[in-house]
């Protein structure tokens, strides 16, 4: 048997729901849902969106885990996902990837599809992609062009711990120990709040995940907009083992705004439905942070140290080099 029949196989056993059948077919076949479908697509390549060193189960996890997080912010509930994977030179390495995978699956409460295998260039980075493919919400799939003057601007959970991670494991920065796993597991493991983007979507006016980081991210939703965005670093959130790390202060809670690798959502909604929103976040054990607001204006970022504004940093985020 190939290595690409024994690693089919073992995906064989993960899609056993019978939209894939059996991964036996050059298809799978899907019911359309009634609001329609929200389809997302995301590559990782090792040595740009992962360590040549990050074990393949977690590789696994996060391609998932990028993915879901982009029907979060659409507020789409996932159906199921389709896996290009390029093959490299260690078996073993396939046998982890697809039981992270399913570990992953199971996680987050979805389903394998079907999808594609290739054999890589011999030496060449690890190239993989998933197809993700979610039920729209009945009130429509919020997304960054909806911001208004006068919303109010949020994020959820906390933000920078995956940025401090990737620096933990390149050496290029020290925690202590009893933080260090969590901060690493952010960057591997990212848990985006997909439960709870179905839940928000009928109070969002705008939303995107927080992938490149939160200044580059919401400049992009301000540009869509066509409105002016402030962020105020103030009560950006950190978490207590980023805090432990690397202190609270404008440079740290700057750091952690620029990051990215983050998978929150950043959405803007009418203030007077904070109440509801936070309810709702509650329900899901899910935090919920005002950051800013939107003012009238040409589709600008504006940043804001309690309430005085700064200029705005030279890096927003994280870019591929064009």
């Amino acid at each position: 048997m190939s290595r690409e029949s024994a690693f089919i196989d073992r995906l064989k056993a993960v899609a056993s729901d019978p939209a894939a059948r059996a991964l036996m077919d050059d298809a799978a076949v899907l019911d359309r849902p009634e609001n329609g479908l929200v389809l997302t697509h995301d590559m990782l390549v090792e040595g740009v969106h992962f360590l040549p060193g990050d074990p393949a189960g977690d590789v696994a996890w996060k391609l998932l885990a990028v993915n879901l997080s982009d029907l979060a912010a659409k507020g789409a509930a996932p159906l199921g996902v389709l896996v290009g994977y390029g093959m490299g030179d260690d078996p073993a390495w396939d046998t982890d990837f697809a039981q992270g995978l399913a570990q992953a699956l199971t996680h987050f409460g979805t389903r394998l599809l079907g999808g594609d295998t290739v054999r890589m260039p011999q030496g060449g980075p690890r190239t993989l992609g998933l197809t993700a493919i979610g039920a729209a919400p009945a009130c429509g799939a919020p997304d960054r062009r909806g911001a208004r003057t006068g919303d109010a601007l949020f994020v959820t959970g906390t933000l920078g711990d995956a940025g401090l991670g990737l620096a933990l494991l390149q050496g290029r920065e020290q925690a202590p120990d009893d933080v260090r796993a969590r901060l690493i597991a952010a960057y591997r493991r990212p848990e985006p709040p997909v439960t709870l983007g179905p839940d928000l979507a009928p109070l969002m006016s705008a939303s995107a995940d927080i992938s490149d980081g939160l200044l580059i991210d919401t400049g992009r939703m301000a540009r869509a907009s066509s409105i002016d965005i402030v962020i105020d670093l103030g009560p950006v959130p950190l978490s207590p083992a980023y805090a432990a790390t690397r202190g609270d202060t404008p440079e740290s809670r700057l750091a952690a705004a620029t990051a990215g690798d983050d998978y929150q959502i950043l959405f803007t909604m009418d203030p007077a439905q904070e109440q509801e929103a936070r309810a709702i976040a509650a329900r899901h054990g899910i935090a919920l942070t005002r950051i800013g607001h939107c003012a009238a204006g040409e589709g600008r970022l504006l940043l804001h140290q309690n309430g005085t504004p700064m200029p705005l940093p030279g890096r927003l985020g994280y870019e591929h080099d064009g």
